[in-house]
């Protein structure tokens, strides 16, 4: 939910609150990046992934993969994936997303599989933050162990939402959607940045995520916030934060991040530091719910990384995929002429 927010600092270190239909028009992301890499295969994710031995054996005991639902015809995306289909019965959502819970936490699936599975988990989530009554029904048939996780989701989510004011955008943005840094940087970048200033990984990676889907969307916003972690030229030359690195690096903004959380009083709470990053209580409360999630779940880290970019316009939900790039804003509609893959099929 997750959702990616831009926001932007001044350059006395106060944060400006946008339009709050821009702070929410897109929701934590994902493309469908097939890599060569695995999560499971990376020293730094094996150093924080392992809570307990009985745990991950019972990941482990299940090796079969979902059956992600699918049907001919759909409208595809560059990379072959279609927007990912939404079951309606409560029973087969829940064993659906049971399915790939275990499934991206279990290490013995390739890395190739995960993609598609966390897209799927990701869409589940941001329709069910809409549904009440059918999130209960979902929620209601999952055992403890899952119920907490799915909570952590639709918490973040509606925390999100609960951004909201006024209409969606009826155009698309002029961003650019690009691949992230490898997930194995990514991480070494947050656990470096964690250990020189005290602010949780899990916290950095949160940001990171709703900010711009880990490094996914290269664009500024309409307040000129820039770069991986959405900072303004002006903050990122205050003394201290950018320490004349590269604002557009995902190493560089990181750390910036961790140091900017710290001045904003992030060590004595966390929650006033993310004021800090952004006024806005929901905006907080939603980044907590995915720290929280990572520390007592860090194989989440694996679906999490591959989370898409969808964007809130008023046509609806819009998934603006790996290799997306509007120099200018675009009407929607007349961007779905052209894109017919980026909306739900329905």
């Amino acid at each position: 939910m997750t959702v990616v927010v831009f926001r932007s600092v001044d350059g006395s270190g106060t944060l400006k609150m946008m339009s709050s239909f821009r702070r929410l028009l897109i929701c934590l992301p994902l493309l469908v990046i097939p890599l060569s890499w695995g999560c499971r295969r990376s020293p730094a994710l094996q150093a924080t992934q392992i809570q307990s031995r009985t745990e991950v054996e019972q990941v482990k005991s299940d090796h079969s993969l979902p059956v992600l639902p699918t049907q001919s015809g759909l409208p595809l995306a560059p990379s072959g994936a279609h927007y990912p289909l939404f079951p309606a019965d409560p029973d087969e959502l829940a064993q659906l997303l049971v399915g790939i819970e275990i499934a991206i936490r279990n290490p013995d699936v390739p890395a190739d599989a995960i993609p598609s599975l966390a897209h799927q988990q990701q869409v589940i989530y941001r329709e069910l933050s809409h549904r009440s009554t059918l999130s209960n029904e979902v929620r209601s048939k999952l055992d403890e162990r899952w119920r907490w996780v799915f909570d952590q989701h639709i918490s973040a989510r509606r925390s999100f939402l609960a951004m909201h004011r006024g209409p969606a955008s009826s155009t698309v943005p002029a961003w650019r959607i690009q691949t992230p840094a490898a997930s194995d940087r990514l991480l070494e970048a947050y656990r470096s940045a964690s250990a020189s200033t005290g602010i949780d990984w899990e916290v950095l990676a949160a940001v990171n995520l709703v900010e711009t889907g880990m490094g996914r969307i290269d664009g500024i916003s309409v307040a000129n916030a820039q770069g991986p972690m959405q900072f303004l030229p002006t903050t990122w030359t205050e003394p201290g934060i950018g320490l004349d690195g590269d604002i557009r690096d995902p190493w560089d903004a990181i750390h910036a991040a961790a140091r900017y959380l710290v001045r904003r009083g992030g060590l004595q709470d966390i929650r006033k530091g993310l004021w800090g990053y952004n006024n806005s209580d929901h905006y907080g409360r939603a980044v907590l719910y995915y720290a929280d999630l990572l520390k007592r779940d860090p194989l989440a880290y694996r679906g999490l990384y591959h989370w898409q970019i969808h964007y809130a316009s008023s046509v609806g939900d819009l998934w603006l995929h790996e290799g997306y790039n509007q120099q200018r804003p675009t009407d929607v509609r007349q961007y779905l002429q052209v894109n017919p893959h980026s909306r739900p099929a329905g």
